[in-house]
C-alpha cells in the first residue's frame, strides 16, 4: 500500500472485512489488516457499512476518531517493526512492550508520536523527520 489515496485505503479496509466475513482468502498484508479490524470492535458496525462509511469525513473538531487513519497508523507500525525502520523504533517498541505489557498499548504509544510526525510534517510542509517520531518515543 504504496501511498494510498483516502478512498483506496477506505476500500483496502472495507474489502479485507467482506472477504472475511464472506470466509474468502486473505493476502498477508489483509491478515494484519483484519487483526487490526478485530482488536477494534467499536468499528466493526463501520465495516458492516460500506456504503455508509465511505466518504465520511472525520474532523478533529467532532471529537470523533477516524477508524480509517488509526488503523492505516497501526498497520504502518506493524510495516515499520521488522524492519526497524526508521532505526531504532523496534527498540522503543519493545521497550513500550515492557512497560505496557499489550502489544496493541505499545502500538497505541507509538501511534502518537507517528501522528506527531506526520502533524509536524504537514505543519511544516516538510518531510517526515525521523528524528521527531523517535525523540518523541524516547519521551514515552
Amino acid at each position: 500500500m504504496f501511498s494510498p489515496s483516502r478512498d483506496q485505503a477506505r476500500r483496502f479496509f472495507f474489502e479485507s472485512w467482506q472477504k472475511f466475513r464472506a470466509r474468502q482468502p486473505l493476502s498477508d498484508l489483509e491478515v494484519i489488516a483484519l487483526e487490526l479490524m478485530q482488536q477494534h470492535p467499536e468499528y466493526h458496525a463501520i465495516f458492516d457499512n460500506p456504503e455508509r462509511y465511505v466518504e465520511r469525513d472525520y474532523l478533529p473538531e467532532s471529537g470523533e476518531t477516524n477508524p480509517f487513519l488509526h488503523l492505516s497508523l497501526h498497520l504502518a507500525i506493524r510495516e515499520q517493526l521488522p524492519i526497524d525502520q526508521p532505526r531504532g523504533i523496534a527498540a522503543h517498541y519493545r521497550r513500550l512492550l515492557e512497560k505496557t505489557g499489550s502489544t496493541h498499548d505499545a502500538e497505541h504509544l507509538i501511534m502518537d508520536c507517528l501522528a506527531e510526525m506526520i502533524w509536524q510534517a504537514q505543519r511544516n510542509h516538510s518531510a517526515p523527520d525521523a528524528e521527531i517520531y523517535l525523540g518523541c518515543l524516547t519521551r514515552c
